[in-house]
C-alpha cells in the first residue's frame, strides 16, 4: 500500500510520514478555552488550509476532496470566532490568530508541510513565517490574498482609505446579515452579465458567514484591513504559489499579490483573467490543478 501509493505520487517518495488514513473531524484546545475545529483527511504530506473572511473551512470543500484523492493528507481548520470553532471575546489579532495555527501544527506533529491562505488566510501564512519561523513548513501558497498590506498610508498611496473601512463595519453593525447577502454577490463577481454561482450556493456561503460571532467578523476585518505585513515578506524562504484573480473587486491584485510577488524570492505568480476573489469555486479546477503541480514540483 505504501509503495503503490508513493509510485503514484513522486513528491512523497523518501518522505517518512504516517501511512495511517486520517479520517477525523475534531476539536484541539490552542488557548485555554479556545477549541478550533479541524477536519484532518487523508494521508501523505500535509496541506494546512486557512479561509478566509468570513467563512469557515467549509470553503474548501472542492479542494478537501481533491487533495485528498491525489494522496494529500488534508487539515482545514475554522479560525477562532467563526465556524464550529470557540467564539473567544478577544484574540483576533494576526499574533494570536497565528499562535492558533502554531498549536495546530504542534498537537498534531506536522512536519514538511505547506500552509495555504485564502484571502485573510495569507495574513497568517506570512505571520507564521515570521513569528513562528516557519517551523515545520516547506511551501507556501497565497490565495487571492490580502499580503501584504491593504490600508492607505503616506507610504501606501495606492491603499484602501480608511474611510471605507469604517464604513464597513458600520454596515455590518447595521445589518450583518444584510451586508454578507450582498458581499457574497462581490465576492463572486455576481452581476446582472455574469452569474457564475447559484442562488442556492450564493445563500450557503451566507450562511457560513453568518455562523460567524459578530465580534470576530468586525474584529478580523479590522486586522486584515490594517495590519501591514511588508516587512515580514523576507522571512518567507521556501518555495511560494501566488494566484489572485485580475477581476478580484474585494481584494484588488495591484494592491497585494502583484507587491508580495516583487517581495518573496523563491515565488511563482500565477493570474488568473478575468476571475474574482472567490475563485476556489468558480476557477475550482484550475486552482485544484495549480494547486497540486506546486505540491508536487
Amino acid at each position: 500500500m505504501e509503495n503503490s501509493l508513493m509510485n503514484a505520487n513522486p513528491s512523497l517518495r523518501d518522505y517518512d510520514f504516517d501511512v495511517k488514513q486520517h479520517n477525523t473531524d475534531k476539536y484541539i484546545e490552542t488557548a485555554q478555552n479556545v477549541r478550533l475545529y479541524v477536519r484532518d483527511y487523508g494521508k501523505g504530506k500535509p496541506v494546512i488550509l486557512i479561509h478566509g473572511w468570513p467563512l469557515s473551512n467549509e470553503m474548501w470543500e472542492y479542494q478537501i476532496e481533491f487533495l485528498v484523492q491525489n494522496n494529500y493528507r488534508v487539515i482545514a481548520y475554522d479560525r477562532r470566532g467563526f465556524g464550529k470553532s470557540s467564539q473567544p471575546w478577544d484574540g483576533y489579532d494576526f499574533d494570536t490568530l497565528t499562535d492558533d495555527l502554531s498549536e495546530i501544527i504542534e498537537q498534531l506533529e506536522l512536519k514538511e508541510a505547506t500552509l495555504v491562505g485564502f484571502s485573510m488566510g495569507g495574513g497568517e501564512v506570512v505571520r507564521y513565517f515570521s513569528r513562528h519561523h516557519g517551523k515545520s513548513i516547506t511551501k507556501a501558497a497565497l490565495i487571492s490574498s490580502i499580503i501584504p498590506f491593504l490600508l492607505k498610508t503616506e507610504d501606501n498611496p495606492d491603499g484602501r482609505p480608511v474611510e471605507k473601512s469604517e464604513n464597513t463595519a458600520a454596515s455590518i453593525k447595521e445589518d450583518r446579515i444584510g451586508f454578507l447577502d450582498n458581499f457574497g454577490k462581490i465576492f463572486f463577481g455576481v452581476n446582472i452579465i455574469n452569474k457564475p454561482v447559484s442562488n442556492p450556493l450564493l445563500e450557503y456561503y451566507r450562511n457560513l458567514c453568518s455562523a460567524a460571532s459578530p465580534r470576530a467578523t468586525l474584529q478580523c476585518a479590522a486586522s486584515l484591513n490594517t495590519t501591514d505585513f511588508r516587512d515580514e515578506l523576507n522571512t518567507i524562504k521556501v518555495p511560494t504559489l501566488i494566484i489572485h484573480g485580475d477581476d478580484d473587486k474585494v481584494v484588488s491584485m495591484d494592491l497585494t499579490s502583484k507587491k508580495a510577488a516583487d517581495a518573496i524570492a523563491d515565488n511563482n505568480f500565477i493570474v488568473y483573467e478575468g476571475a474574482p476573489h472567490g475563485l476556489f469555486y468558480t476557477e475550482r479546477e484550475k486552482l485544484n490543478e495549480d494547486l497540486l503541480q506546486f505540491l508536487n514540483s
